[in-house]
């Protein structure tokens, strides 16, 4: 055992770490991706996901006005899906009209669950955490969705 540079250790240690999308909704009632990998199960009793968005992303602006996000955990066969929303800003771009994923309304929130993705989580936004250049948003699960014929999608399957 070494004492490295936390980069290095981190880089190293890290995978094989799940990706995730977050779904979220503008002011404009315009709905966005962003891949994630910075998730995590917060809550058993109420299920409770967090989530970690950058303070200049466009997500970061859409959570701000519209308190909901479903979480969604993309299957294997999602890979250019999440390579896209991971790559370029809905501020550009409409992520569902380019990646022409196939979806249907939640019941929470009414954002998109994906049909093709291993599970989708719809979520309330219940309290938020600044954490250097990131918000920390803290989402009860309200409702869960789940295909148990796909697969999970990890960060070794983008590169």
């Amino acid at each position: 055992m070494k004492r490295k540079d936390f980069s290095k250790v981190h880089a190293a240690s890290k995978h094989p770490a799940r990706v995730a999308l977050a779904i979220v909704k503008d002011k404009n009632e315009k709905y966005n991706m962003i891949t994630l990998e910075w998730f995590m199960k917060t809550s058993i009793k109420p299920p409770m996901f967090a989530i970690s968005i950058g303070h200049t992303r466009y997500s970061h602006e859409c959570l701000q006005s519209f308190r909901f996000f479903n979480l969604c955990l993309p299957s294997k066969e999602m890979t250019d899906v999440s390579k896209i929303c991971g790559s370029r800003s809905g501020r550009d771009i409409d992520k569902f009209e380019v990646t022409k994923v196939d979806w249907f309304n939640g019941k929470l929130a009414k954002l998109p669950i994906l049909k093709d993705a291993k599970a989708n989580f719809e979520c309330k936004i219940v309290t938020q955490v600044k954490s250097g250049d990131h918000t920390i948003f803290v989402g009860e699960v309200k409702h869960s969705w789940l295909d148990e014929e796909k697969e999970v999608q990890t960060v070794k399957d983008l590169m």
